[in-house]
């Protein structure tokens, strides 16, 4: 029966080679994988693809569980389509196996503290931004859009949607930027 390969890491920087060598020494022969967030499903098109694609007696592997979740209800959800469509799901560094009962038993574990580790880190970045507040050092998000540069546009003589093509903004912010002071 196939083995397909899922590997995925959150940002664009970050390099997805170790795990793509560690699903093909577990033997799998077509590794799909993305830079997104695990977080959420959305987004996700080549996990998506697999689920789609695998058939009964398939194999999924992962290189850890918090490859293909980071929350519990994600995890559970995608677990249930592959159990629905006959398909077994093994983690190569953990011992998740969801063709025996300890192996779901890990996994359910392994679940809950990925969501757990996600929502700390979340806890930890509010309170830092809380902090960077209340010292005055941060403001936020820099401006992307040049407010000069758009007033000076409509002196110009050109229109919101003109200015917005223009600039390559969305028209919306064209008037926000205008009613700026």
């Amino acid at each position: 029966m196939p083995i397909y390969g899922y590997a995925r890491v959150s940002t664009i920087d970050q390099d997805l080679s170790i795990q793509q060598r560690a699903l093909e020494a577990a033997g799998c022969r077509i590794i799909r994988a993305e830079k997104v967030s695990g977080s959420r499903r959305d987004g996700r098109t080549e996990l998506a693809l697999l689920l789609d694609f695998m058939n009964a007696g398939d194999t999924l592997v992962v290189t850890r569980i918090d490859r293909l979740a980071r929350s519990m209800k994600d995890l559970q959800d995608i677990v249930h389509e592959l159990k629905a469509k006959g398909v077994t799901l093994r983690a190569t560094e953990q011992p998740v196996d969801t063709g025996s009962a300890a192996g779901k038993a890990f996994l359910d574990m392994l679940g809950v503290f990925a969501e757990f580790e996600t929502n700390l880190r979340r806890e930890r970045q509010l309170e830092g931004i809380s902090a960077a507040k209340t010292r005055g050092v941060y403001l936020g998000r820099k401006p992307s859009i040049d407010v000069a540069e758009v007033k000076r546009l409509q002196e110009f003589g050109l229109g919101p949607t003109a200015i917005a093509r223009k600039l390559g903004i969305a028209r919306a912010s064209v008037y926000r930027a205008l009613r700026a002071e």
